[in-house]
């Protein structure tokens, strides 16, 4: 009853915290699972496995966690199994071989376990070195007749520590354990570092993997270019293809890599001069059916909506800077967990607090409406919040653009030759990522 009640409120708040997406292919495995991620955002990481699946899992955390005011009370409710790290206390590295038993046990009976295995969360573009724990837990369990298999889980965040912001939750092929099986008791340490490094290609399958955050909107722009010359949507599988055939393009051809990219750093400075997303902004064609279609809509809306947002504003405006100002000296890997924790407990309490006022001041049956009214409120106003985001910019690239047609057709034909040259970019070194994947 704990876990679920702590699996729905966790999984919702993370919803409303961040745009949430999550790419899987085929059914959730049943069985003994071993769920593995890349780890760049604290405790939100695990979190956002509560989205994942709805079975009781099992997390495997750093020990220091456990001694924390209501997060370590909320790791052992969970059942939570602590890791001991060197860095943390050297002298209590042997209660590992009792936390590595506890998860053998949990999949021996079937269950489901989430591990990190590298580690730590970081801030680095690219993967860090896995430790081989999982694969340890996976072959010991094995051992023991559990057909254990492993999920690659890719954590892609847009910025990770900013509210309503994008992330992306891929889930690749499960990796049959069973498989590595090592055959005798010589052999374990060779099944234990080809686990592992199985585990590592999944998990680059499922990440962006940079070598630099500066190819990040390199990769970005790259991908609206051939989805505008494709006349397709954005695909987040492309853009790991694509943060590949940068590193690959970069090794094997710097001074064309260099070359294209001045000239998609350049496009996309002009993009951002006349407020344009993308190139597919470009393509716009204002009708005046259309244009006054929209100005109708959207002022029907700010007629009804914005009375509702401005009280909304005026209510929630404090407790939505608390936790903007508890996390500013945090590191950038726990900015969002601070964010995260602060503002669901002001949240609740500030709820509270509302509802208390409007009794005092109104009474019982105001203190009901003012409590059940909350939510509701709390979540208009981020939705009118948004699309007002929304609004702006498409009114800023209509004044930016709608009336600058040769602008607008300077730009455009620039877009359509990098997007011819990205697309034969690709149709190039297609096969020398296919290959290096295979590898």
């Amino acid at each position: 009853m704990f876990y679920a009640c702590v699996r729905a409120v966790v999984a919702v708040c993370l919803r409303l915290f961040y745009r949430v997406r999550v790419n899987a292919s085929g059914a959730e495995p049943e069985g003994p699972v071993l769920f593995v991620g890349n780890h760049p955002n604290g405790l939100i990481d695990p979190g956002l496995v509560f989205i994942l699946t709805r079975r009781k899992v099992t997390f495997l955390a750093k020990a220091p966690l456990f001694r924390m005011p209501v997060i370590g009370w909320l790791l052992k409710g969970l059942d939570a199994l602590p890791v001991y790290r060197k860095q943390d206390d050297p002298t209590k590295m042997g209660g590992n071989e009792g936390t590595l038993d506890a998860a053998k046990g949990a999949l021996v009976q079937g269950r489901a376990i989430t591990i990190f295995p590298e580690g730590k969360s970081h801030s680095e573009p690219g993967l860090a070195e896995l430790k081989t724990g999982a694969s340890r837990i996976a072959l010991s369990a094995v051992r023991e007749g559990a057909p254990v298999r492993i999920v690659p889980v890719g954590l892609t965040y847009a910025e990770k520590h900013v509210f309503r912001s994008e992330v992306l939750i891929d889930v690749g092929p499960a990796i049959d354990a069973t498989a590595f099986q090592p055959a005798d008791a010589a052999s374990e340490q060779d099944s234990v570092r080809a686990l592992t490094e199985r585990i590592a290609e999944g998990l680059r399958a499922v990440t962006l993997n940079l070598e630099q955050w500066a190819d990040l909107p390199l990769i970005q722009l790259a991908e609206q270019l051939f989805a505008f010359k494709q006349g397709g949507a954005l695909d987040a599988e492309r853009l790991r293809l694509w943060a590949r055939g940068v590193q690959l393009f970069r090794t094997q051809e710097p001074e064309r890599f260099e070359d294209l990219r001045a000239q998609l750093t350049s496009f996309k400075r002009r993009l951002d001069l006349v407020h344009a997303t993308g190139p597919s902004d470009l393509a716009l064609v204002y009708r005046p059916g259309n244009v006054t279609s929209f100005i109708v809509k959207n002022l029907l809306a700010l007629v009804f909506g914005l009375p509702l947002f401005v009280l909304g504003l005026v209510l929630f405006w404090l407790p939505y800077q608390v936790p903007r100002a508890a996390s500013r000296k945090a590191e950038l890997d726990v900015q969002a967990t601070v964010k995260f924790l602060t503002g669901f407990v002001v949240m609740l309490v500030w709820w509270a607090a509302l509802t208390v006022t409007a009794g005092v001041l109104g009474g019982a049956l105001l203190a009901l409406f003012t409590f059940v009214a909350v939510p509701p409120l709390a979540l208009f106003t981020l939705y009118f919040s948004e699309r007002s985001d929304v609004l702006r910019r498409d009114v800023d690239v209509f004044f930016m653009l709608g009336n600058r047609a040769r602008l607008k057709a300077l730009l455009l034909a620039d877009g359509e030759r990098l997007a011819t040259e990205v697309e034969r970019l690709a149709d190039e070194y297609r096969p020398k990522v296919d290959a290096a994947v295979r590898r």
